[in-house]
């Protein structure tokens, strides 16, 4: 992984009918590169993630998938359809949340659902709301003004509007953004509830944490992937290591400052009363030497998703950097 291609990482698919596959995925808006050659295949039934920063493309990545969005270049098939040449066959088998509340506010839960299983064309639509207000526990609101919802129950509202035409493809743009911890964890036990059923699931975040709960997931960053497979996968890939550093402040100070002079690849933050430092496989033993040098109880521990991405985003702009200095 410490030699990521300039056009991103590869992501193939562990199955052997991808429910999508897309190659060379480029989408530019005027001058701006919104995705640079991007490869993506995703199995049926599974939770993928799009994780990074805003404005990083994944996003975009989702919509071109979807049908929502034309590629300015590239290839491939989503639900068995071409994504350039039939993606309105495409977006009739997806549901789509956006990261923003679109209901209408001064409906009920069940005015809402009702609505959005007539625009779907959905027969009894009373009753296949019914069930999805009881699927999803939504009983005690069905007649509640949709405006008046808390952001975690007008979350499960829009997922409820989201999968009402039960699509093969679900797309999830930050939908926990502002909602709670147990919101949050409650959504996600919907979501592997629906994948449980054969539903493929995209969801984009921008938090480590919430990657850790998906099957798989691509890191974003300038609208290339750094890199692609399960949590574990990426972590054992990136080539670092990481310690646990123990000692009085004063010392872990001195001992921070002087890691991060020393080794300039190596990543040093405070977790607590210690200091956690991740560094390339390669230079584990200079780190510990460092941390007896200074009288620290030094342990090892797990590398955390965020050294990982901040290590992947130095590799990406240094090559970056040493193009333009070629050029």
């Amino acid at each position: 992984m410490n030699d990521i291609p300039a056009e991103g990482a590869a992501c193939p698919a562990p199955c052997a009918k991808p429910v999508l596959d897309v190659r060379r995925l480029r989408k530019s808006f005027g001058a701006r590169k919104a995705v640079r050659g991007v490869d993506i295949a995703v199995c049926p039934g599974e939770i993928f993630g799009f994780l990074g920063p805003n404005g990083s493309g994944k996003t975009t990545t989702m919509r071109m998938l979807c049908g929502l969005l034309t590629p300015d270049g590239g290839e491939g098939h989503a639900l068995g359809h071409d994504i350039i040449r039939e993606s309105r066959h495409i977006r009739l088998h997806v549901g789509y949340m956006t990261q923003h509340f679109s209901l209408y506010a001064d409906l009920t839960v069940r005015e809402n659902l009702l609505f959005a299983a007539r625009v779907h064309g959905l027969p009894r639509p009373a009753r296949k709301v019914e069930q999805t207000i009881h699927e999803l526990g939504l009983g005690a609101y069905a007649d509640e003004l949709a405006g008046h919802l808390s952001g975690g129950w007008k979350q499960r509202l829009a997922l409820a509007a989201s999968t009402l035409h039960d699509p093969h493809l679900l797309l999830l743009d930050e939908p926990t953004s502002g909602v709670d911890p147990a919101a949050r964890r409650r959504f996600w036990d919907d979501i592997h509830a629906l994948a449980r059923r054969g539903m493929t699931v995209l969801v984009s975040t921008h938090y480590m944490d919430e990657a850790e709960r998906c099957h798989r997931l691509a890191w974003f960053y300038e609208g290339r992937i750094l890199a692609c497979g399960g949590v574990d996968d990426i972590i054992t890939g990136s080539g670092l290591v990481a310690l646990e550093a123990a000692g009085e402040p004063e010392t872990l100070t001195v001992l921070q400052r002087t890691v991060q002079a020393a080794l300039p690849a190596a990543q040093c933050t405070w977790m607590g009363e210690k200091l956690h430092i991740s560094v390339p496989k390669e230079l584990r033993d200079r780190a510990e030497c460092l941390c007896r040098e200074y009288g620290a109880e030094c342990a090892t521990t797990r590398p955390r998703m965020e050294d990982v991405f901040i290590h992947l985003v130095r590799i990406q702009d240094h090559a970056a950097e040493k193009a333009e200095a070629a050029s």
